[in-house]
């Protein structure tokens, strides 16, 4: 993948990469740097093929490590920052990373995971041992050059479903490369771009799309820490293009400051990893004249479809396969490819797909067959003229705001709580986040159950977008003959919880955490 950022760095290094409030970081800025942190890394002992862990606030410096990792032939493996030291000992236990670099004061969560590693930090404002390395690396060092396949790894990015734990996607520069150029094409994407880039750096869609896009292409772009409705409006009219999540537009088309006049230098608006509503579409095209383009991807493959630059952007749908990749629904049952207009289940082949999950060969031959077809887990059907629509999910994956939530593992801390008998954590339609987590709960014989106090239980064992906005009691669980809990019936009975006066429409998803 890295082969592919070259000619940008070479041709462009006066040129602006990151537009910072108040500073600019050209090409060459980024350039050295990520020459600097590649020494740093090769001199802690990453050789191709070494995990690379990174769980930082998102800086600019970030842009530079991800780099240094891809140029030594390591594995660039970047964990959510939100997750707490539980979650951080498993993902550090699987992938065994020889380097992981933290937060400042994250050693400490580090060494209490038990898992041998060392650890650098880096931090807000240039600080921490990655930097002060660094900074010590001689003007004329050089890291050591290495040959890298086109098959060899280049990420893992953990993703899962609804049962188990999670499931590192190893994805190779082939499948990133390819993935890129598609896209550049597909979106008509060029250095004459300028992206508002308010996504995180820790899945697909900022990192693998947005990122990769940019530097490829010798565009630039405005980086933000974060989400920010007052700054993405002012920062419209010297952009081009925006990438976000459903929660991205509906927050934004909630700010007074977004008109038609506002947007009049912007030529694409893309929507990804979690369900776009048709209400949002429209509402978005009445006021700034623009349809979102929504497509699809996951972890385990990047982008799958579009809908297209040029031509009917159709809500609800996720558009048709990218150049390269090939899509079809088959029989659930058998296997069998349907016809246009037909539900099943939705495989995807190509160089995008990953190349298998980290240390579970039993999983991936569960999902990924031998001539290359990945059972996504997702259901849907094309219409007459090939585009794509997802109707729902085999599994149970709550996507919110754009991050998966498995529910195996909320459930699991819920029931240790005294006041619980049982519980089942499910999706329902939210305005603002597409789906929220809902937990409904069977409480203890004799207990009364106290919300806060369970949902303080979870505080410091589960990232916040993964801890329920709801929880509601019921007497028992609905189940079938066989003693599964029916889900979705508890969606059916909970739909309107968020969105008392509409429907939920089909959805588009993603397994992503990208998702």
């Amino acid at each position: 993948m890295s082969a592919l950022f070259e000619a940008s760095f070479e041709a462009r290094r006066q040129e602006p990469l990151l537009r910072l409030e108040g500073a600019e970081w050209t090409y060459g800025d980024v350039d050295d740097l990520a020459t600097r942190i590649a020494v740093v890394l090769a001199e802690q002992g990453v050789q191709p093929g070494d995990r690379v862990a990174v769980k930082v606030p998102k800086v600019p410096e970030t842009v530079a490590l991800y780099l240094a990792v891809l140029r030594l032939g390591g594995v660039y493996l970047p964990l959510n920052s939100a997750y707490t030291g539980g979650e951080l000992t498993y993902f550090l236990d699987d992938a065994r990373p020889r380097v992981m670099v933290a937060d400042l004061g994250g050693e400490s969560e580090v060494e209490a995971t038990g898992v041998a590693t060392t650890t650098l930090t880096l931090g807000a404002d240039a600080a921490g041992t990655l930097l002060e390395h660094a900074a010590r690396v001689d003007d004329a060092a050089r890291p050591p050059r290495v040959e890298i396949g086109p098959d060899d790894a280049a990420a893992i990015l953990y993703t899962s479903g609804t049962t188990g734990r999670s499931k590192g996607a190893v994805l190779t520069h082939r499948g990133l490369a390819s993935n890129c150029e598609a896209l550049l094409s597909t979106w008509r994407f060029t250095a004459d771009d300028v992206l508002v880039h308010a996504l995180p750096l820790f899945h697909v869609h900022g990192l693998f799309v947005a990122l990769n896009m940019t530097m490829s292409a010798g565009a630039s772009l405005h980086f933000l820490p974060g989400f920010d409705t007052d700054r993405i409006i002012d920062l419209l009219p010297s952009s081009t293009v925006l990438m976000g999540v459903p929660t991205f537009y509906t927050r934004l088309l909630d700010h007074p400051g977004l008109t038609r006049e506002q947007c009049v230098p912007m030529r694409l608006f893309v929507s990804g990893s979690a369900p776009l509503t048709t209400e949002t579409h429209e509402a978005w095209r009445d006021r700034t004249g623009h349809a979102i383009l929504e497509r699809y991807g996951m972890t385990e493959t990047n982008m799958i479809t579009s809908n297209p630059y040029d031509g009917e952007r159709r809500a609800g749908t996720v558009g048709q396969p990218l150049p390269g990749v090939q899509v079809r629904v088959t029989d659930r049952e058998t296997g069998a490819p349907l016809a246009a207009g037909e539900i099943g289940s939705i495989e995807v082949r190509g160089p995008n797909v990953f190349r298998e999950y980290w240390n579970k060969p039993e999983k991936t031959a569960e999902e990924l067959a031998a001539d290359g077809w990945f059972t996504t887990g997702d259901v849907g059907l094309f219409d007459a003229d090939g585009y794509l629509a997802i109707v729902g999910r085999d599994k149970d994956l709550v996507i919110s705001g754009g991050y998966n939530v498995y529910p195996k593992e909320v459930e699991a801390l819920l029931d240790e709580h005294d006041s619980v008998l049982e519980s089942a954590v499910i999706g329902v339609p939210h305005p603002d986040l597409g789906e929220a987590v809902v937990a409904v709960v069977v409480p203890s014989s004799g207990s009364g159950l106290d919300t806060d106090d369970l949902l303080a239980s979870l505080t410091d064992r589960l990232a916040r977008f993964k801890q329920p906005r709801a929880v509601e009691a019921v007497e028992e669980l609905p189940r079938n003959v066989m003693g599964k809990v029916q889900k979705a019936e508890l969606r059916a009975s909970f739909a309107h919880l968020f969105t008392p006066t509409t429907s939920p429409a089909p959805q588009s998803a993603q397994k992503e955490g990208d998702r």
